[in-house]
């Protein structure tokens, strides 16, 4: 046993369960792709007012779940919490919104730090993979990010998730709502932080899960009754494209996620078979966060896919993912010279594009062949002095169990032969 652990809260990722991971990944990211979204990679560190600006210092991610820390030469870092600041920082400074070809379409993938009491689907340290649209105000960029979204889901056969979509205004209606708000919270029962949090923001009071508190949020105003004219015209919009597409989703008027950046549209996936951590991944449009961070006014969209919580609803309606075998050909050598000729071979299976692999560390026949068991090959080649002797090898079907004998200068012919 090493004496070392994996930190608490955090967790790695090994074969084979590490492919359901890739392939989850790979799945969100294909429609992305298909879509006009360039990759993108950011640091795992960032600027600690980076997330402060843009996230909320009023939230619980920047107040209390953030990874903050000061470097040997002075400066304040934090680990990245989410992806959007980063994301939205690297095209500014990239300055991708002045090469003429708005909007800016990305997609990333990679893992995120909060300081939260571990339990199932909620860890410490956890994979995203988002997509963000920077530099237009066009509601049929909100519906297609969320049809994607779907797209991907259903691509990798989840069935048993809901969309749940609201407005949350903009910065012409939202301060009237604020105020409304504000008033009814300050006639409530509620307690010294929970009332400082509504003085800065209350809308994150809503997005409070203690039952003591939601009790008493059953009557509180609602943002549709405040919107102004040209956010609910956005909204109609953006309902009427999702539902053109096919796309299913419910209003929830009490939606509002939990970072300060987001305006107008928000909207959350959500699982009912994960229980309480029930959201596998989320977004809205984000118009004001490029100013709140330094930038130029870009109004932008985008979403965050938890990789994590994907896999658990994969895991809770039965599906099993149908991954291709990390290998297709495992080769047996007896003796030093049959292992210098198939080593030779399997570079050349492996350069033609077919997944191949060895029989390291000099094993006999049995060891080898349950080295070959192992990896889950259809096709194991063997060879020996004696078959070497003729110019063949033996080439095995893992599956029937049926062997023959094959030309050595013909087996990559009979191996594409055998994989079509």
């Amino acid at each position: 046993m090493s004496t070392f652990k994996a930190p608490k809260g955090t967790y790695d990722l090994i074969p084979p369960v590490s492919a359901t991971y890739l392939a989850v990944r790979e799945a969100i990211a294909a429609p992305l792709r298909r879509s006009g979204y360039g990759y993108v990679e950011t640091p795992g560190f960032e600027d600690v007012n980076l997330f402060a600006r843009g996230v909320g210092e009023s939230t619980d991610i920047v107040t209390k779940e953030m990874y903050a820390f000061e470097t040997k030469g002075g400066s304040r870092l934090a680990l990245r919490p989410e992806g959007t600041a980063s994301v939205l920082r690297a095209a500014l400074e990239a300055n991708l919104h002045k090469q003429g070809n708005l909007p800016v379409k990305l997609w990333y993938s990679g893992s995120y730090y909060r300081y939260e009491r571990p339990q199932k689907g909620r860890y410490r340290h956890f994979s995203q993979v988002g997509a963000e649209a920077i530099g237009a105000e066009d509601p049929a960029l909100d519906a297609e990010l969320i049809i994607l979204a779907d797209e991907a889901y259903r691509s990798l056969g989840l069935r048993n998730f809901r969309i749940l979509l609201n407005s949350l205004g903009d910065k012409e209606c939202r301060p009237v709502y604020r105020e409304v708000l504000q008033d009814f919270l300050r006639g409530l029962d509620l307690d010294e932080d929970t009332l400082r949090r509504a003085e800065i923001n209350p809308l994150r009071v809503l997005d409070d899960k203690r039952e003591a508190v939601r009790k008493q949020l059953t009557d509180a105003p609602l943002l549709r009754d405040h919107l102004c004219d040209a956010c609910k015209a956005y909204h109609e919009e953006v309902r009427a494209l999702i539902t053109a597409a096919g796309v299913a989703f419910e209003d929830d008027d009490r939606l509002v996620r939990g970072l300060d950046y987001y305006t107008r549209t928000t909207f959350e996936f959500v699982h009912d078979g994960l229980g309480s951590q029930s959201a596998v991944g989320g977004g809205g449009r984000y118009d004001g966060l490029s100013e709140m961070i330094g930038g130029p006014a870009l109004p932008s969209v985008g979403w965050a896919l938890g990789v994590d919580r994907t896999v658990l609803a994969l895991e809770a309606e039965g599906v099993a993912l149908d991954l291709p075998s990390a290998t297709s050909v495992f080769a047996v050598a007896l003796g030093e010279e049959a292992r210098r000729i198939l080593f030779g071979k399997v570079t050349e299976l492996r350069r033609a594009g077919i997944a191949a692999d060895f029989s390291f560390g000099g094993k006999g026949l049995k060891g080898s062949m349950k080295d070959a068991n192992r990896s889950g090959a259809r096709l194991t080649v063997v060879a020996g002095e004696r078959d070497l002797a003729e110019g063949v090898v033996q080439l095995k079907d893992m599956e029937s169990g049926e062997q023959r004998a094959v030309a050595l200068d013909g087996l990559l012919d009979a191996v594409r032969a055998e994989l079509a």
